[in-house]
């Protein structure tokens, strides 16, 4: 998935009072009954672009049953959804259902901005993937349904590890460390055996909840960073490890032009979103002509010696708390993301959003290693101040120390610590 997840946050101001406002009755139906005869869907282009006929499969379905319903589309870009919504969940034409990157729920569910909804009604709801399931609960309740998913994968350059004497994908940490070794040894320190941008937060946490560790634990209702934790250094060492020894590019980079770099052909291998690979073999990226058929993603492993957890990207459909027709909108989530509209969703190549779905996946060679990847996933703190925290980028800063060697990982973890408890509880 091309775009970067990133937590919605600013919302304040306007949104503090959405809760406290009454259902709107524009849509003839102010107790949001499945009687009303509008629904207005706000969708992002992506539905619009490369699965309009999983929408429609929808609205049929919806009007088969509500004869004369009208249900209204509305299709945004990523960058302009959000400043759409803000200015119109302060007024009283609030969408009926509303696509959310799965790490923008957050700043919108502390605010009051969505209706609870009742999992239970919702194919596959007891099936949802942990990571997405995560992405839509908050303080016991449910305000969403998860719509798919986008995992993390390796990938690495065939071509290159031949070269080194390694034929085929590795399969355990240890196996992975040794071919890496041998392909730092051959192409020497101006390439980047495993090019892994310090400041990827989304890899290195992936490392720290391998160790058992994770960014912050709940407790009595209270959230209380976990970075300093031994199992978190344990992990942000093992991090370390990899950037000190495979990436010898900028140690103050992020991953948002991995794809990029990786065309550049300077680099064995790289661990992020599945279409990463893929992107950097096009040939507006490719800069040397041979990675279209030298690259190939493998289930990351991990130092446990299981597969390293994930992080898990992907979209998540709302119910505005003012919508006036939210039962009827909860009809249209179902049908667009239950059984039908999954299987349409993963014959596009995406993930879906349930354990019974993915485990079809696993079982063809085409979907086996992102279905293999995401079983094991893991998502961001659903603790009210987790948008100030990503806000102030306490996760890039603390691995830029690390990698650079400008602190040590101990110290780092403890002052990101410190930062992390000042806000976490913070509304």
């Amino acid at each position: 998935m091309k775009r970067k997840l990133i937590a919605a946050i600013g919302i304040a101001g306007m949104m503090v009072s959405i809760a406290a406002c009454g259902d709107s009755d524009d849509k003839g139906n102010g107790s949001g009954g499945s009687e009303a005869k509008e629904l207005t869907v706000w969708l992002t282009v992506d539905a619009q672009n490369n699965w309009p006929d999983l929408v429609k499969a929808a609205d049929d379905a919806v009007v088969k049953k509500h004869p004369g319903v009208k249900i209204k589309h509305e299709y945004y870009g990523w960058p302009d959804k959000n400043t759409k919504l803000d200015a119109v969940l302060a007024t009283d034409k609030a969408p009926d259902v509303v696509e959310m990157g799965n790490t923008e729920m957050l700043g919108y569910m502390v605010k009051g901005a969505f209706a609870p909804l009742d999992a239970a009604k919702f194919d596959n709801s007891s099936a949802w993937l942990d990571g997405l399931k995560a992405s839509v609960t908050y303080e016991d309740k449910t305000y969403g349904v998860p719509y798919y998913a986008g995992g993390r994968v390796g990938n690495y350059r065939k071509d290159v590890f031949a070269a080194a004497g390694v034929k085929s994908a590795p399969k355990t940490y240890a196996e992975l460390t040794a071919a890496l070794d041998k392909v730092q040894k051959k192409e020497g320190n101006s390439f980047n055996a495993w090019y892994q941008p310090t400041r990827d937060w989304y890899a290195a946490m992936s490392f720290v909840y391998d160790a058992g560790g994770s960014i912050a634990k709940e407790e009595g209702g209270q959230w209380k960073a976990n970075l300093s934790s031994p199992e978190s250094v344990k992990g942000l060492t093992a991090y370390k490890d990899v950037v000190d020894k495979y990436m010898h590019g900028d140690k103050t980079k992020d991953e948002s032009d991995r794809y990029i770099v990786y065309g550049q052909g300077k680099s064995g291998m790289i661990f992020g979103a599945a279409w990463e690979g893929a992107t950097a073999a096009d040939p507006k990226n490719d800069k040397t002509g041979k990675l279209k058929d030298n690259l190939e993603n493998f289930v990351m492993p991990g130092p446990s010696g299981k597969n390293i957890p994930v992080f898990l990207g992907g979209s998540d459909l709302a119910v505005p708390v003012k919508s006036g027709a939210k039962d009827l909108a909860a009809e249209w989530i179902n049908a667009f993301t239950g059984p039908a509209g999954q299987k349409g969703l993963m014959a596009k190549g995406n993930l879906p959003n349930n354990k019974t779905d993915l485990a079809t996946l696993k079982n063809d060679p085409a979907t086996a290693v992102p279905a293999t990847a995401a079983e094991s996933n893991w998502f961001v703190p659903m603790a009210p101040g987790w948008g100030q925290v990503e806000k102030a980028q306490v996760l890039q800063t603390m691995l830029q120390s690390i990698g650079t060697g400008k602190k040590s990982v101990e110290a780092a973890a403890k002052e990101a610590d410190a930062a992390i408890d000042k806000v976490i509880n913070t509304k």
